[in-house]
């Protein structure tokens, strides 16, 4: 594993790092397809998805370190191709033999890249009930209609999951880009950058095997992504976490003000230990996610108390990297900027902070304490 590590590492740093802003940007110009292959032919390629889907087969155990070191970058599980695990899992075990055939195969091959389809302009992520896009039965096929956002790499998407309502409830249809009725209305900026799209769905028609699950079961096929999906956000949130404290670090030990090294500045040991206090929090909250979702029992709290820690470190050790660069921590000068996009991002992605508070103190405030030990006599 040390040697895979090393491996991973060295990659990331000569062919990843030198272009991801380009890679983020979601133009496809042949990079990231040139980088995913190249990283196939150096073992690196799909490490935690299972053999049978051409991955290597790491446990999240074994694959927790390598997540954090690919998270350095916000293109490197697509240029490892780690990020279609979550897609991969729920098509494999959904999916009826078109589906893998036509989505599946091909997107583990790194032929065919996924989006996923939740939210609604207008209306709360957070509140599935509230969700207008549908789909009705016309003989063999689906006809879907409404409207989708924030739907990450729709633009160079080979298909996308839509959740939708159906007569039984919601459900998860798949949907090959570019069908008739299928149109990307705009890309959605996020705090300037790009790489978000909303899509417009006009009696969109898919057969009726793109169901994934059985009808009405869309949210429970769903709720499978939620738990690991987060505990992998906290991975890779703690490896560009980790980068921005480096960053932090190497600015103080070079930065010469006044006659001295920023690091001889006792007002800014307090960033020092302040983020390395913070990283180390996080950084135990989501072992304890993974040690749940490794072990099988209930990891809603685990996972939950990681999220919000998670997201929380990154966004304030970040905020303290850019103030020890001072002007030039606001510039694209330095991978800064781009990372406090993620960063603040990252405090509402996989539902806000606030919803995840309100849900782990809600399950502690349930759990019914032990009786008192009887005093003496």
């Amino acid at each position: 594993m040390e040697y895979l590590t090393e491996r991973l590492r060295n990659f990331l740093h000569e062919h990843v790092l030198p272009v991801e802003n380009q890679l983020i940007s979601g133009r496809d110009d042949g990079t990231l397809r040139a980088l995913q292959l190249r990283a196939r032919d150096a073992g690196l390629w799909a490490l935690p998805l299972p053999e049978h889907l051409g991955g290597a087969g790491l446990s999240l155990t074994e694959y927790a370190e390598l997540a954090v070191l690919e998270g350095h970058s916000d293109a490197g599980p697509a240029v490892f191709g780690s990020d279609l695990l979550l897609d991969a899992t729920m098509l494999d075990l959904h999916g009826g033999p078109s589906v893998h055939a036509r989505y599946l195969r091909p997107m583990v091959a790194g032929d065919a890249p996924p989006s996923f389809a939740m939210t609604e302009p207008g209306r709360a992520g957070s509140d599935p009930a509230s969700m207008a896009t549908t789909a009705v039965r016309d003989g063999g096929a689906w006809v879907l209609t409404g409207r989708k956002w924030f739907v990450s790499r729709a633009a160079t998407a080979a298909f996308t999951t839509v959740a939708c309502r159906t007569p039984s409830g919601i459900s998860l249809i798949v949907v090959p880009s570019g069908a008739p009725g299928w149109r990307i209305v705009r890309e959605v900026p996020v705090l300037g950058a790009g790489g978000q799209y909303e899509l417009a769905l006009e009696r969109v028609r898919v057969p009726v095997d793109h169901l994934l699950g059985a009808e009405g079961e869309g949210l429970a096929v769903a709720g499978e992504r939620l738990a690991l999906g987060r505990t992998l956000r906290c991975l890779r949130w703690l490896g560009q976490a980790q980068r921005a404290f480096d960053l932090m670090l190497e600015r103080m030990r070079g930065r010469h003000v006044r006659g001295g090294v920023l690091a001889d500045r006792q007002l800014l040991h307090r960033y020092v230990f302040d983020s390395h206090a913070d990283l180390l929090a996080a950084a135990s909250a989501t072992r304890l996610a993974v040690d749940a979702l490794a072990r099988g029992t209930d990891p809603r709290t685990a996972v939950g108390t990681a999220k919000v820690l998670t997201a929380r470190a990154f966004d304030a050790v970040v905020d303290r990297a850019i103030q020890i660069h001072g002007a030039e921590g606001l510039s694209d000068d330095t991978p800064l900027a781009m990372l406090h996009r993620s960063a603040r991002a990252a405090r509402i992605l996989d539902g806000p902070d606030e919803t995840h508070v309100t849900a782990v103190a809600r399950r502690l405030l349930a759990v019914t304490s032990p009786p008192p030990a009887p005093g003496p006599g």
